[in-house]
């Protein structure tokens, strides 16, 4: 059935050859690309973000110095500027991306850990608000007033923030040495000031620069003159990369999968920010750009662009290309929604004169903390069981407590497999009955399943002790019903174990897919 396959897991599986250039972990072909980049005019850019960041030390130096040599190579990852650093998987993207830079770093050769900080992107129900969950098992949520449709890089931090987020940390039930620890964390990223963007950067960089990752922010103006000429390229052909992410979505569709992204008639891969403050999709009828409030020459937008070049910003269509045109990427990585996108973007890619670097699924951390971990043991399951289906692991629980057979998987495959071998001996007999006796054999086997999936919900319901821990379970698995990674804060790991987290985080293999115990 059409639009029900994942892009993601096809990529990593190797079924995707005619929309990624490279194969997912060919990182030998990526390592052996050359990528021509003024290294010397990027470290130098860094350099002054860094220095007007205030994260400017001798080891971001060293790491510059790294960087500038003629042969680096870059790992890059990026996301948006989350509240506190947003999910935890923000976290766990750069620290992939510092890990894969140890793992390919070479004298002759240095690798790089960068994070792109989404500075551009002005969706602020996106990065307004964190979640985090203490000793007590109470959730803390907190919801910043950020302005919706500014680039958050645009956005200054306010001093009331300041007060909402220390209110939040005194207000977290755990040992006071540690919230100490993260609050003095939290301080030092708010005390340099700046904007909502700045701040995640700090906190980002102080948590993964000791692994050797610098930051980088597109709309620092240093580093925006770098991207300028990638803009002013695609301003003199604003639809063709559209057309050709189009084209890749209707193949897509084709072999059964949902595209990521669509580019209607006449949008363009562009935003630019108009005096308002407001950042705006730019369309194109084939002689003016316009937004919903303002139109424009290509001469003019040249004109913003040579003016101040962080007014004119990419799309998600484009994006991944500019970021690749600065940088001497050998791998970029990635989540699934972004496999997703570039499998739309070899010929974007084409036009700027680039090839598409490596896609590195990100690596993925399910934290178990002790109590959770003895919570599992009894109900045998691991934290995927219960993310993917909790009543259900809480029924499967209570069936082998009580012996209840019939709800069992077991149970179910041998019941169909008798109904498969009576299928076939019914065929055999008389072909024109094969048909119908398969069919039968499929709603009954489905039917049965439907019936034991009542079952054990009725058993879930029924037992007010399991049905606790499960609860308990779903607030550090599936808080607020989302995967515990894609809502809960890392600074939750950190507030109640120390730095022990970010220890065990930063020893993991790149890429691996893990639940990791903290002991």
């Amino acid at each position: 059935m059409k639009g029900t396959r994942s892009i993601a897991a096809a990529y990593r599986a190797g079924d995707l050859p005619g929309f990624f250039r490279l194969r997912a972990g060919n990182l030998e072909a990526a390592r052996e690309e050359r990528r021509d980049v003024d290294r010397a005019a990027l470290a130098n850019a860094l350099r002054e973000y860094h220095r007007d960041l205030g994260t400017l030390d001798r080891e971001v130096e060293a790491t510059l110095t790294r960087l500038a040599h003629p042969a680096s190579r870059v790992v890059v990852t990026g996301q948006q500027a989350g509240l506190l650093t947003g999910p935890a998987y923000s976290v766990h993207k750069g620290a992939d991306a510092a890990l894969l830079a140890r793992h390919l770093d070479r004298e002759d050769a240095p690798v790089v850990a960068v994070y792109w900080v989404a500075s551009q992107d002005h969706d602020a129900a996106e990065v307004a608000s964190t979640t985090l969950l203490d000793h007590a098992e109470e959730l803390h949520r907190l919801t910043l007033d950020v302005p919706q449709g500014v680039p958050v890089g645009r956005v200054p931090w306010r001093e009331e923030w300041t007060a909402q987020v220390l209110g939040l940390l005194d207000r977290f039930d755990t040992a006071p040495e540690y919230r100490a620890a993260v609050r003095s964390r939290v301080e030092r990223a708010l005390a340099g000031g700046g904007s909502y963007a700045d701040v995640f950067a700090r906190l980002i960089h102080g948590l993964l620069a000791p692994a050797g990752l610098l930051v980088l922010d597109p709309m620092h103006p240093a580093l925006a003159a770098l991207m300028a000429p990638t803009l002013a390229r695609e301003l003199e052909r604003p639809l063709e990369g559209p057309a050709l992410i189009e084209d890749a979505a209707e193949r897509l569709s084709e072999a059964g999968f949902e595209p990521q992204l669509r580019r209607p008639a006449g949008a363009t891969n562009l935003f630019v920010e108009e005096g308002d403050g407001q950042r705006r999709l730019l369309r194109f009828d084939g002689k003016r750009f316009s937004t919903e409030t303002g139109t424009y020459t290509r001469d003019e937008l040249l004109a913003v662009l040579h003016g101040d070049p962080t007014r004119l910003t990419p799309a998600a269509g484009l994006r991944p290309v500019v970021q690749d045109a600065l940088l001497p990427t050998l791998a970029f990585v990635v989540g699934p929604g972004e496999i997703a996108y570039g499998a739309q973007l070899a010929g974007v890619y084409g036009l700027h004169g680039l090839g598409q670097p490596l896609l590195w699924p990100r690596l993925s951390v399910t934290w178990l903390e002790p109590n959770v971990a003895r919570l599992l043991t009894r109900l045998g399951a691991s934290a995927a069981e219960v993310q993917a289906d909790p009543e259900g692991v809480l029924g499967r629980a209570l069936a082998r407590e009580r012996g209840a057979g019939a709800a069992s998987a077991e149970r179910l495959a041998a019941l169909d497999g008798e109904l498969q071998a009576l299928t076939e001996e019914l065929g055999a007999l008389d072909p024109t009955l094969a048909g119908a006796a398969e069919r039968t054999r499929v709603r009954t086997t489905a039917r049965i399943r439907h019936l034991q999936t009542l079952a054990l919900h009725a058993l879930a319901r029924q037992e007010d002790d399991r049905t606790r821990q499960l609860k308990r379970l779903k607030r550090h698995l599936l808080p607020l019903g989302t995967p515990q990674e894609r809502e809960m804060n890392f600074l939750t790991y950190l507030l109640k174990h120390g730095d022990t987290p970010l220890k065990k985080l930063l020893s993991l293999p790149p890429g691996v897919q893990a639940e990791v115990p903290i002991a």
